[in-house]
């Protein structure tokens, strides 16, 4: 077997089962879970059935690059979205079975073993960064995402002799689990670093429909690469989801777009990979990709459930107002998450995600993870609201007199 099997860390829901084994949660209380990031609201209807008209499509092959119907509509989506000047369909797009397998994927096409291969991710991060560069055989190095510096990642702190060694840099905006957004500034300040160390930037986008703020949508890499006049996205790759956007996250389906170069590398692997999206799939994702309707309304309704929790909440935890995604991240009072995370489901049968398990120890030492908890909002309204009003009841009880 290969050996870089053994460098993988176990899954955070993994630990989460152990931490919560041998508990036993009221029986009157109904489980509200917190964990997953799993949309609940219904499947945008028009890509279910495109996926039954086109059901006979499953007895033929799909091709690597997928139809030109589908690239097209993807391109046209991301020309509208992020103001772009031109996204070539046949040369910039490939569309690919869910942004978590074409990540995973693009690290083991991507890196360069024959010489140092750092892959700089976020720091808590979604953990098939991490797990894509070790089964590559390259070495994460973390960026810790803190209050201080806004739950991003700080690139200044990074000295030049690590950017001589990375290879890749992975970008999670808006962020999991933070919510945060990179701004177009610092998105340039990485291409330029890009530029001046030789490295490539996957920018993992797939919350980049789910803003609080309808005004202001979250700026995309290529977006920054527009404005730099830079419309071959050299270096640069994004990653896009139906599942968040269109509540279909059991369709996997999404896209890659960027550097012409790279998308024609990544295709070839792809192609060996035998990863090839379905055609009734492909049918489904152009009905989602061609419409912004069930869009806003998805939108409106996680800026209610967002609002209610918020003010069941802000009384008694600190949490950065997210930008956007379905998250909240609050620091838990006494500061031991996984303490409170057992505690709650014990007392009130809510499942939260503890924030140690999103993050490593990073340069200080310390885990930017831990003392916190990661809330996926993505329940129905009033489900949501139980589990914020039992979160509340959990920490006034628990509150030294």
């Amino acid at each position: 077997m290969n050996p870089d099997l053994d460098a993988l860390k176990p899954y955070p829901f993994e630990k989460l089962a152990a931490l919560k084994a041998g508990v036993t949660p009221p029986e009157g209380l109904a489980h509200v879970p917190l964990t997953i990031g799993e949309p609940q609201h219904a499947p945008y209807p028009a890509a279910l059935d495109a996926l039954v008209a086109h059901r006979q499509a499953f007895a033929r092959y799909p091709a690597t690059a997928g139809t030109p119907e589908l690239r097209e509509a993807i391109a046209g989506w991301a020309r509208r979205r992020f103001g772009l000047a031109g996204l070539d369909p046949e040369r910039q797009v490939l569309p690919v079975n869910g942004t978590r397998e074409a990540i995973f994927a693009f690290v083991q096409a991507a890196l360069d073993r024959s010489r140092p291969a750092k892959v700089a991710v976020p720091n808590p991060f979604y953990q098939i960064y991490e797990g894509a560069t070790l089964l590559a055989g390259g070495t994460p190095h973390y960026l810790d995402c803190t209050v201080e510096n806004d739950f991003r990642p700080d690139l200044a702190s990074v000295p030049a002799e690590v950017w001589r060694d990375v290879q890749i840099v992975f970008l999670c905006s808006p962020g999991n689990p933070t919510g945060a957004v990179t701004p177009l500034a610092e998105f340039r300040t990485l291409i330029e670093l890009a530029d001046e160390h030789d490295f490539l930037i996957a920018s993992d986008e797939c919350y980049s429909e789910l803003y609080l703020d309808e005004d202001v949508p979250p700026p995309g890499l290529l977006e920054a690469c527009a404005t730099l006049g830079r419309h071959d996205y050299r270096r640069c790759l994004v990653f896009h989801s139906l599942s968040k956007r269109s509540n279909l996250p059991g369709l996997r389906s999404g896209f890659v777009a960027g550097d012409a170069a790279l998308i024609a590398a990544f295709k070839r692997y792809r192609t060996y990979h035998g990863c090839a999206m379905a055609l009734p799939v492909q049918h489904a994702s152009i009905a989602a990709w061609n419409d912004e309707v069930h869009v806003h309304a998805n939108r409106d309704a996680y800026r209610e459930t967002f609002a209610a929790v918020t003010e069941i909440l802000a009384p008694v935890m600190d949490f950065p107002t997210p930008r956007a995604s379905f998250y909240l991240w609050p620091a838990v009072p006494g500061g031991d998450d996984e303490a409170f995370t057992r505690a709650l489901y014990a007392e009130e049968h809510v499942s939260v995600l503890p924030g140690s398990y999103m993050g490593r120890p990073g340069g200080d030492g310390r885990n930017p993870g831990a003392g916190r908890v990661r809330l996926a909002l993505v329940a129905d309204k009033a489900a949501t609201e139980e589990a914020a009003r039992r979160i509340r009841r959990f920490i006034e009880r628990s509150a030294p007199c």
